[in-house]
């Protein structure tokens, strides 16, 4: 709980009731690697805080094809959040690389804060604006080659690669299993 409390003291100012409020919000959730935290297909239902682990969002082309969008590691919110808000069915899996703790709002208990904490929607917009653009930025630009964007991955995600399964960051960066080997074996 203190590891959400800072995060979201960064975004404005809570007293110590308004903190236990929240606390009260919020349950704690393990997933197994590979378990979803919202599906396709799916409303979305809840607001994860990562506290520990790797999520990864993804979604299938029009080929049937897996493809890996961003990945969300500790100290950020997971959500999808535009369906969860609108109550609308997704077109992504929110799913754990890894063994993940989460901290857990369900969709009343994350609106219940709206109506009691005076400041929590200017709080909640901003984290909620740092998450979308967390997960919008970090996008292999596909116009680099391959070696060019596994570097640039390697910079942006220092803690990730030996976290998570290779398949997932091949899929990330638009290349095969195969050719990741490659890369990675000719730049050791």
């Amino acid at each position: 709980m203190k590891a959400l409390t800072e995060y979201i003291l960064q975004f404005g100012s809570l007293n110590k009731q308004q903190i236990e409020l929240i606390g009260k919000n919020v349950t704690e959730v393990k997933l197994e690697k590979n378990d979803y935290f919202s599906e396709a297909g799916k409303i979305p239902k809840q607001v994860g805080f990562v506290m520990e682990g790797v999520v990864r969002g993804c979604y299938y082309n029009n080929r049937g094809e897996e493809i890996t969008r961003c990945f969300i590691s500790e100290n950020n919110l997971v959500v999808d959040y535009v369906n969860f808000e609108a109550g609308t069915a997704s077109s992504e899996y929110l799913q754990a690389c890894t063994d993940c703790k989460l901290i857990v709002f369900s969709k009343s208990g994350w609106e219940d804060l709206s109506h009691t904490i005076v400041e929590w929607d200017n709080i909640k917009n901003k984290m909620v604006q740092q998450c979308m653009f967390q997960k919008s930025r970090k996008g292999p630009v596909i116009s680099q080659d391959a070696t060019t964007r596994y570097l640039e991955f390697l910079t942006n995600h220092p803690s990730l690669t030996n976290r998570i399964p290779l398949v997932y960051i091949a899929s990330y960066l638009g290349i095969t299993q195969q050719s990741l080997s490659r890369i990675r074996k000719n730049i050791s």
